[in-house]
């Protein structure tokens, strides 16, 4: 029987220590894939993505670089997306802020070799440029019930740093209960100043992370289109959910305004990944919501965004995991205890 899924793709921060090696131990069968990858990487003097994959040490300065984390992320999601057992059947794919351009490729609307090109260049370009940061703070409690007003505080918190002279601040992602906030250092100094520490983590600043989402990243945008191609674009074999809940179907889809979305108000506006969530729970209806590698630490965004619309009854954490123990909803291809339900077929 086949098994529907809403496929979403992570995006910056998912490729960490214990992901080191995370190609070589899931996806020894696809050297023929990365060696594309690697081919690109050299012929720009960069190292190969299976050389970073395959080292023995990790360190956060190196590795939460754009120009490394970026195709490392892209390889890993893409081969997990290609690994998926023959029963499931994805309706729909969506991704988080960098995992957009993977969903591209995920729904066959960029080739593997055309979408890596578009990460690498889009992550090398933040990098080159490094225009502004990021930070997380939470909006919801520790049930996950979504505290609107709390969310609507916050909000105009940022809205008034940023209309003080010298600061910018934005929200750069909704992302299920937490606010990914994006600005410049006087910006981001003026709302960690101004909010309470929550357990010693929040608001909690990105290594590497540049102003995602925001205005400061139009000389990014625009040194993009010039670098890249539009004409790599095709129709997507599956619908597309971006990151304002817009929906690109198969064989409808305007490619021209594709190109126009994906480096233009994708990456110099604000990403709703709650509303991609939800909007692919409500239209698409699937059995699992299969989250690629690597890294676990989407799967929680994912599970607020469908708790904060109350999907299935699904009111709190409580129930959510209640529904996770009775029949898996959600499944992180990068949880070895998670991984086989997505590659294995259903017995």
């Amino acid at each position: 029987m086949t098994r529907t899924a809403v496929l979403i793709c992570p995006g910056r921060g998912t490729y960490n220590k214990p992901e080191l090696g995370y190609l070589h131990r899931h996806h020894a069968d696809k050297a023929a894939l990365f060696a594309g990858f690697d081919a690109a990487r050299a012929a720009l003097g960069q190292e190969e993505v299976t050389a970073l994959d395959g080292a023995t040490r990790f360190s956060v300065g190196k590795y939460s670089r754009g120009d490394i984390a970026s195709p490392l992320i892209y390889a890993s999601a893409l081969a997990d997306a290609q690994s998926l057992a023959e029963d499931i059947e994805v309706v729909a794919v969506t991704g988080n802020s960098m995992g957009w351009y993977i969903a591209l490729a995920a729904a066959g609307a960029l080739s593997a070799q055309d979408g890596f090109e578009l990460v690498n260049t889009m992550g090398t370009l933040m990098q080159e440029h490094l225009i502004g940061g990021q930070l997380v703070y939470p909006f919801t409690s520790d049930d996950w019930r979504p505290d609107l007003q709390r969310k609507a505080e916050l909000l105009a918190l940022v809205a008034q740093i940023n209309g003080r002279s010298g600061h910018v601040l934005a929200l750069s992602i909704d992302l299920g209960g937490m606010l990914v906030l994006a600005g410049d250092d006087a910006g981001l100094a003026a709302f960690e100043a101004a909010v309470p520490q929550i357990a010693d983590r929040f608001p909690m600043r990105l290594a590497n992370h540049a102003g995602f989402h925001t205005a400061l990243q139009a000389p990014v945008a625009a040194e993009g289109r010039k670098r890249l191609d539009g004409a790599m674009l095709t129709q997507p074999a599956v619908p597309l959910v971006d990151g304002r809940g817009a929906i690109w179907q198969p064989g409808s889809t305007d490619l021209a305004s594709l190109w126009d979305y994906t480096l233009g108000h994708q990456v110099v506006e604000s990403y709703d990944f709650t509303r991609a969530v939800q909007i692919a729970a409500q239209e698409f209806a699937p059995d699992l919501f299969i989250v690629t590698g690597p890294g676990t630490t989407l799967g929680g965004a994912v599970a607020q965004s469908l708790v904060h619309q109350d999907w299935q009854g699904m009111t709190d954490k409580a129930a959510f995991k209640a529904r996770q123990a009775e029949e898996p909803l959600l499944i992180s291809m990068g949880d070895d205890s998670q991984r086989s339900v997505a590659t294995a077929p259903a017995s």
